[in-house]
């Protein structure tokens, strides 16, 4: 027989037995673990993408230590000013400077107006050992007979620079590693050759004249000697 307390322990157990069944719920079989913090896996579970998610393009990873790639600006064309691009005379140069890649075409143009004045100026003069390093064989006999007959008529020649204008580069050619570069000039020159008696013969002393010569400078590339020498000579129409 069972005393009223047991009923009422009973009772109350029943109900909060159901209460708790109610708050709890039962075990399906599709509970999810418990979360372990120390798990390697603590990625959350994927969700679903959104038809609103525009995915961004993926920005390239520089590695570390690496520098940032830059963006280049076009190398500018070697011979500007000097030869004009894809012209026979740019093919002659690149090839003077694939033989001797410190060729420098300005710096060559600079050196040439400098020996057109001394040479013009050691003519003038008579200067023969200033004209035999800065001429070829020939030329040089050239010059010399021309100063030496103009000696047998004691005539004396006077020559001086007002300016040199221009100093073009006209023509390029390499043969068998021997290169020659044509070069106008057009100048302001003042000349006078006076005879014995000191009378004006040809030229003025108050007159300056524009000219024009084309000359053409040579040397054998990839040698140690460094000097162009003056080849031929014209007077330009």
């Amino acid at each position: 027989m069972l005393d009223i307390y047991t009923i009422i322990f009973l009772a109350l157990a029943v109900f909060i037995f159901v209460r708790l069944r109610s708050v709890l719920g039962q075990r399906t079989g599709r509970e999810r673990p418990p979360y372990d913090p120390y798990s390697r896996d603590t990625a959350r579970p994927p969700q679903p993408a959104s038809d609103k998610v525009v995915p961004l393009p993926e920005r390239p990873v520089t590695p570390p230590g690496a520098a940032a790639p830059v963006d280049e600006p076009p190398q500018a064309y070697r011979w500007e000013g000097v030869a004009q691009e894809g012209s026979a005379n740019a093919a002659a140069l690149d090839e003077i400077a694939r033989i001797e890649p410190d060729f420098d075409a300005k710096h060559f143009l600079v050196g040439a107006r400098a020996a057109y004045e001394m040479i013009v100026t050691a003519f003038a003069a008579g200067d023969r050992r200033a004209l035999k390093d800065l001429l070829a064989k020939d030329v040089y006999d050239g010059f010399v007979a021309a100063i030496a007959d103009r000696e047998s008529r004691r005539e004396t020649m006077e020559s001086h620079f007002v300016a040199v204008e221009q100093a073009e580069l006209q023509d390029v050619t390499v043969r068998d590693r021997s290169a020659q570069l044509t070069v106008r000039f057009v100048s302001k020159l003042i000349s006078v050759t006076r005879g014995a008696d000191g009378a004006v013969v040809d030229g003025s002393p108050d007159t300056v004249a524009d000219v024009t010569d084309v000359w053409t400078f040579a040397r054998d590339l990839g040698t140690r000697d460094p000097n162009w020498k003056l080849v031929a000579t014209e007077a330009a129409q």
